[in-house]
Parts: structure tokens; sequence; C-alpha cells
């Protein structure tokens, strides 16, 4: 039969709360309710609740919720009365710690609120040891992934933001600032804090890169100097009494309360301090914003020892990262350093080349950033990443290195005779003129000692003049043959017959006008360089091979030296030095092919040939579209996307 809420007015528990009122043994313990059938005691934040038996019947709803605080962890029930081998099971399950008999004395109770207590406390051990260890296995997961990140980004500025967001994520920081130390005294104090970036989650303000002083009255100063973390639970509060000081006027100027701060050193494997994180504002809750002071008070808090614990394991680790970093920005430096210094003394060979290979880079690069981004076409699918871009870059400075191994006088040719061997042809015409003069002199003293007529004398004069006439001519049939152009066949015909001409020297013997090397360099019939000239230029292809293919380059760009190597090459295998075809030659000799075609026809600084607009130069990558030595799509993509106006302003037309 059921038992009624007033069948429990006056039950079974008023002894227990009797006891628990006046029994000393129970004076730290506080009754937190008392209801018919019920007690709540309580001890800090732990409860236990007392039910009687009849509470199954008579009102199930406050066991269930007695038992539903079980669940949290911060409870325990205990029943009176005398455990219905029927219903045991279900109430052990659902949370019941413990039945006692009605009317238990107060020993009998104390052993059972202390094994309860002691049940609760090895409950809430467990739970905050299994807490613990999960918010570990979360923190080592994140470090790892940190970890991982760190070691794998090169780039300086990308890697000095991804320190700061990790150390902010990490410690739960609103904002932050990182240093990068400069300098290399042995005195900290001597060298300066170059403020890198700032990152806030609540303000959005545009920051620019500055240099100061190390000194210890600044947070991140102290932090280098004293290579050590430094802690501020309050920036305002820095007062008199500490050598820190904290200027407030970069809050006012933005709007900011910079409150709790924290500033670690990060230290490279050769014990230096190389650099500064500097966080700020640590929230209850990462998410919320600091939007103005009430925020500030609520959320913000001082940084705790398990945030210097985190951020010391990851500035040590981002220590060597930035070490690495700073490392491989000096070798990247250093050898970009040395491309220019390489391209410097090709120009310095070939003068009339200067500017180009830098002109031929930026505009690979630039090709190669639009093919990038086309999603149609036979290059739809190819992508660059930013060290094969990297790569092209350098192929495309250094693809013309390979004229070191050229001779200076064939680079630099600007006419069709070298300018000695001009000097050589005209100081030998000059030669035939005296001679002509002087057979002159000789033939009218020969008429006078015969007593010749004045008409004789003229004679004489007539074939001089008509000699020397001759002999201008030549001269002036040298001179327009000398120059790079297109030579008509009559005027090579021309040059022939000049050849064939003789004059005696001062040994008597007989000499022709022009030398074979000289005539064979004036009948050139397009440019200023014979064939085996040509074959010496292009011989540079060679040299810049063999030269690259010396250098470690490493795995991200070994293909400079094939890259550079075939820029020569065309689509129809008509190219040098290797006559690949189309499918043999890499996309970035295809590109840097086209630039390089382009760049020479519109530079205003080749001695031999007029520079052309770009107009002209495009229609002239088109015919060599046509002759299958250029890629077509590659060309169209370089006009339709202007890529040739990024030198614009280096030219000249």
């Amino acid at each position: 039969m059921a038992t009624n809420r007033a069948d429990l007015v006056d039950d079974r528990l008023t002894p227990i709360e009797h006891l628990l009122g006046r029994d000393p043994r129970f004076a730290d313990y506080a009754i937190a309710k008392r209801r018919a059938g019920y007690i709540e005691i309580v001890r800090g934040e732990q409860a236990i609740a007392i039910c009687d038996e009849s509470l199954r019947d008579a009102d199930p709803a406050r066991l269930h919720r007695a038992l539903d605080r079980v669940s949290s962890g911060d409870a325990a029930v205990l029943v009176v009365g005398e455990p219905d081998d029927a219903d045991l099971g279900a109430l052990l399950q659902k949370g019941v710690y413990d039945f006692i008999p009605a009317g238990s004395t107060a020993g009998r109770l104390q052993i059972a609120l202390r094994n309860a207590w002691e049940h609760l406390e090895v409950r809430a051990r467990a739970e905050s040891r299994g807490r613990w260890l999960r918010r570990y296995r979360y923190e080592i997961g994140e470090l790892i992934e940190i970890a991982r990140a760190l070691t794998s980004e090169r780039d300086l500025d990308r890697l000095l933001s991804i320190i700061l967001e990790k150390s902010r994520f990490i410690t739960g920081a609103d904002a932050g600032s990182i240093y990068v130390v400069e300098g290399s005294d042995p005195d900290v104090l001597k060298r300066q804090l170059h403020f890198k970036l700032s990152q806030n989650d609540s303000l959005d303000f545009p920051s620019r890169e500055f240099r100061m002083p190390i000194s210890t009255r600044s947070v991140a100063g102290a932090a280098a100097v004293h290579r050590k973390f430094i802690t501020v639970d309050d920036a305002y509060l820095l007062g008199e009494g500490s050598e820190l000081k904290f200027d407030k006027s970069f809050d006012l100027k933005v709007g900011y309360r910079t409150k709790s701060m924290l500033a670690a050193p990060l230290i490279s494997h050769s014990d230096d301090v190389i650099g500064v994180i500097q966080l700020i504002n640590k929230k209850r809750d990462p998410d919320r914003k600091l939007l103005g002071p009430e925020d500030v008070e609520e959320q913000v808090i001082p940084f705790d020892d398990r945030s210097e614990e985190l951020l010391a394991t990851l500035a040590a680790q981002a220590g060597i990262s930035l070490e690495n970093a700073i490392l491989y920005e000096e070798i990247r430096r250093i050898f970009e350093g040395f491309v220019r210094a390489s391209v410097h003394a090709i120009e310095q060979r070939d003068p009339s080349t200067s500017g180009h290979s830098l002109r031929v880079s930026v505009l690979s690069v630039g090709l190669a950033e639009k093919v990038d981004r086309v999603d149609e076409g036979p290059y739809r699918t190819v992508r660059f990443s930013r060290g094969e871009l990297r790569e092209l870059e350098y192929a495309a400075m250094l693809h013309d290195f390979g004229k070191v191994g050229v001779r200076e006088q064939v680079l630099v040719k600007a006419k069709k005779l070298y300018a000695d061997q001009l000097m050589l042809i005209r100081a030998r015409f000059d030669f035939i003129a005296r001679s002509i003069d002087a057979h002159s002199a000789e033939a009218k003293m020969r008429v006078i000692e015969r007593g010749g007529s004045a008409a004789d004398l003229a004679a004489v004069e007539a074939e001089t003049a008509r000699r020397r006439g001759e002999l201008d001519e030549c001269w002036r049939l040298v001179r327009e043959a000398n120059e790079p152009t297109v030579l008509t066949e009559g005027d090579f015909r021309r040059i022939e017959e000049i050849s064939k001409l003789t004059y005696v020297d001062l040994d008597g013997t007989l000499r022709p006008y022009l030398l074979p090397a000289e005539t064979q360099c004036l009948g050139v019939q397009r440019g200023s360089l014979t064939q085996l000239e040509r074959e010496e230029i292009q011989s540079h292809v060679v040299h810049t091979f063999n030269f690259l293919s010396r250098i470690p380059w490493g795995k991200s760009f070994k293909g400079v030296p094939l890259i550079a190597g075939a820029h020569h090459e065309r689509l129809d295998g008509t190219g040098y030095p290797n006559q690949l075809t189309a499918d043999a030659i890499p996309i970035q000799a295809k590109i840097m092919s086209i630039v390089d075609i382009y760049d020479a026809l519109t530079a205003s600084d080749r001695p031999y040939k007029k520079a052309v607009p770009p107009e002209r130069a495009l229609s002239i990558l088109d015919f060599e579209v046509k002759d299958r030595h250029l890629d077509p799509e590659l060309v169209r993509i370089f006009r339709e996307a202007e890529v040739y106006r990024l030198v614009e302003g280096q030219l000249t037309y």
C-alpha cells in the first residue's frame, strides 16, 4: 500500500536530524535542506542526501532528483531502511551509496557519513585527474601540432605570426606582440628590439614595425635582459616601487585596456636571446571580446603557472625555429646576393644587355602566376607553388650566366667587323691610297723626264683620281656592309669583288684588299655574327647548364639548371642546345622562351638593332607560334593578361 506525504511528516529521519544538530561529531556538517523523508547535508561543495526508503513510493520524484545529483559527481545518497532485494540492484545502479537502519546510533551514522565523504573525495580526485589528463592530452596534441607548424615554416614573417598566434591560443591571451632581437654585441642592452607584429582579438588597428633600445624598464626588454619570464597581473599598477614601467599612450590611442601581461624570451640553441613574445590579457573565456572596461574586469585574469609552463614549452620550440628561419633568411639573402652579383658580372661583360636578366625574371614569374590562375585550357590543372615560382625566378635571373664562357668581343659585337678589324682595313686602304699617290708621282716624273706634254700629265692625274675614287668607293661599301642589316645579293657580290682586288706591300708581295676572314664577316647576310660566332654565342646555354649543375640547389630548386638550360629550345625541335621537342621542354622553360624573345625585341640598349614597340613584338611572338617555336596558349595568356606591362617603366621604345 502506498504511503502518503502526510505519513512522512514525523518520519524516521527525525532522530538522525537531532544527531546531526546536537552531536559534536557532526559539527562540520550543515543541514542545507529538510523535507519530509529527506535531509541534505553539505560540507564545502559536496553534499550527501539522506532519504527514507518510503520515498520510493510516496515521493519518487524527490528521490530521483537526489539520485540525479549523484551523476554530477558532487553528491552521494544514503537510504534509511532495509534494502529490498528486488529493488537493490536498481537503486545501487542509480547511485545509492549505502543503506543505514532506522534508529542508527551516532557511531553508525558517523561511519556511514565518513565513508560517503571519502567516496565523494575519491571520485572528485579521479574526475579531477581525468579532466587533467584530458586537458594534458589536448595540450600535448596542440603542442605537437604547433611544433609541426613551426618546423615546417621557413618564411620569417609567417613564422613569427604562427608563433604569436599559437602562444596566444594555448594561454588564452586576447592580444600579444612579438619582437626580434637585433645586433651582435655581447651586452644585450646594446642591442635593439625590432617590433615585428601584433595581434588582437578584440580590436582591429593598423600597426607598423619599429625598433627600440632594449631596456629593463619595459616588460619585453626585461624578459630579454634577464632571460626569464616576466609576469604582470595589472600593468596599470606598475608604480614607483617597480623597475618596470608601462606606457598607457597606446591604450589611450586605440581604446584598449592592457591588464595582465606575460613576456617570454626566445633562446637560440647557442643560448642567445633572439626574440621576445609578449602576451596581453589572459581571458576566462577565450571567445569573449574585450570591448570595454567591464569586459576587462569580468574576463581578464592573471597568467597562471600553467600558462607559463605551456608558453615555456612553445618558446623553446619557437626559439629554435626562429633561429633556423633567421639563418634560412640570411642564407637566402646571401644566395640572392650571389645570384645578383652573378647577373652583374654577366652584364659587366655585356653591358648591352643590362637589366635583361632581371626583366626576364619579373616577366617569367608574372606569366607563371597568370598560368597558375587559369581554370580552362591545356594549363587549367597547372599550379605553381611558392617554391616553384622562386625556382623559376632564379633560373630566369641566371639563364644567361653561361655568357661568362663566351669571348667578350663576341658578346659585344655590334658590327660585322670587330673594331680592330675595321681599323686594320682603314690602315690598309690608307696605305693603298699612299701607294696610288706614290705611283702617280713616279709616273709624272717619268713623263717630265721624257719631255711629255701637259696632256700626258693630265692623263696620269686622271688615272690617279680614278683609282682613288675606286678606293673610296670600296671603303664606302665596306662601311655599309659592316652594318648588321640584311644584305642584298648585289651588295654581297660587290664585297666579293673587293676581296679580289690586290695591292703590293712594302716587301713587294701581292696582297688582297680584304682578308678572307674580313670578307666572311662582311658577307654575313643577317645580323652581325658569323656562323662560328653564332655557335659560340649559342654555347652559352651549355655553359649555363654546366655551371648551374655544379651548385647544390637542394630539393626545392633542383630544376634550375634544366629550366635555364632549355630556354632556347623550340617546340618543333629546331632549338638548341639539345633540340628538345614540346613534350620534353619544361613549362617553365617555355615561359622563359617567350619573355626572353619579347625582352630582346623591345629592349632599347642592343647596339645591333633598334627596339620595337610592344605591339610589333607581340606580332613577332605570334609568328613564332605559327612556326611552332613557341607555345600558343602561353603566348595568348602573356598577351591577354598584359604580363609585359610588368616591366613597362624599365624600357624605352
